[in-house]
């Protein structure tokens, strides 16, 4: 069983996040400039086992995709291209900002430290779209009512 890397993709910077090698645990693994994603993350499968990376797919709130995809299909698309074999999915990341905000005040971190490191936000906003996708894959499984009796 290898790793999910999971992605939290923005213009200037992208967040990260990775499972451990049993797919329990989603943790930080930084933020990388934009322009050296791509080769962050061939760089990255070369030296681990991963089985899937997760892009966060943004959305406004009537559901339609925000205009950042425009960013994010070219950069998919030539991550696909570089590695055919690895499956790649969309997860929802509608409210991972907020969320990383508000997590980020409730772990105690400093306001200077949260006004100066802005790729915290990123981070743990790629934590949050894994844990996200983990939880959605996981589900609660199969419901099994009792047979009504006539």
């Amino acid at each position: 069983m290898g790793r999910l890397l999971a992605i939290d993709y923005g213009q200037k910077r992208c967040g990260l996040a990775v499972t451990d090698p049993l797919q329990i645990v989603p943790g930080g693994l930084g933020t990388i400039p934009t322009h050296q994603l791509l080769s962050f993350v061939l760089d990255y499968v070369k030296r681990e086992e991963v089985e899937r990376i997760i892009v966060g797919y943004p959305r406004q709130m009537n559901n339609q995709e925000s205009a950042s995809m425009k960013l994010i299909r070219p950069f998919v698309q030539k991550l696909h291209q570089a590695l055919p074999s690895l499956p790649i999915d969309y997860q929802d990341e509608r409210f991972t900002s907020t969320l990383a905000q508000r997590a980020i005040r409730e772990a105690g971190i400093g306001k200077r430290r949260r006004e100066t490191d802005k790729g915290l936000v990123d981070e743990v906003s790629a934590v949050i779209i894994l844990q996200s996708y983990l939880a959605s894959r996981e589900g609660l499984g199969e419901i099994n009512l009792p047979q009504q009796r006539p």
